[in-house]
């Protein structure tokens, strides 16, 4: 038995287990191929799945923006509209402001002097006109000084001549109850 050629054998066997290992590898390729494509697809859905949910998001947030636009037109329009009020309130507060000056302008004016023109920029009254003689103008400032509704009368002008006897320009500050007394009339 020492005779027995075993190399026939062992080569088959060699080749056998040569066609195993490529089989194995070439399973492994395939499984590792099928791996790699199967996390390859798995990775591309969630990057699909998340820019879905990424274009959602940005089309709530352009929504948001625009409901924000909007609020702060709103505000806007809101302090106009408060501004508006603001000056309602304060011309419907002033109202019996120009009733009190034009009363207060008959009851002090004396004998003798008459107006000629009435202008009013904000508190500041000009009052041009004309006077029998200079101590008329005098007694219409005094009046003025005396009166509730005026104040600080200032001479600007005061002229003669032959046709106008005493022309003048004179210049008082409205006094305004409002915000002295707290509104009270």
């Amino acid at each position: 038995m020492a005779h027995i050629n075993l190399l026939p054998w062992r080569e088959t066997l060699r080749k056998k287990r040569q066609k195993d290992f490529g089989m194995s590898v070439l399973l492994a390729l395939i499984l590792t191929g099928a791996a790699c494509g199967g996390v390859h697809f798995f990775i591309e859905d969630m990057i699909s799945y998340q820019e879905a949910r990424n274009g959602y998001l940005g089309q709530e947030i352009a929504l948001v923006d625009k409901k924000i636009k909007e609020i702060k037109d709103l505000e806007k329009q809101k302090a106009q509209l408060i501004a508006r009020m603001n000056v309602i309130q304060s011309l419907q507060g002033s109202r019996p402001q120009i009733v009190h000056l034009f009363d207060e302008l008959v009851s002090t004016i004396p004998d003798g002097t008459y107006l000629t023109k009435l202008a009013q920029d904000n508190d500041q009254v000009t009052m041009n006109g004309v006077a029998e003689s200079n101590a008329r103008v005098s007694t219409y400032m005094r009046n003025i000084e005396l009166s509730e509704w005026l104040e600080s009368p200032s001479l600007q002008v005061i002229t003669s001549t032959e046709k106008a006897k005493g022309s003048f320009i004179l210049k008082s500050k409205q006094i305004n109850h409002n915000t002295s007394e707290g509104g009270q009339q």
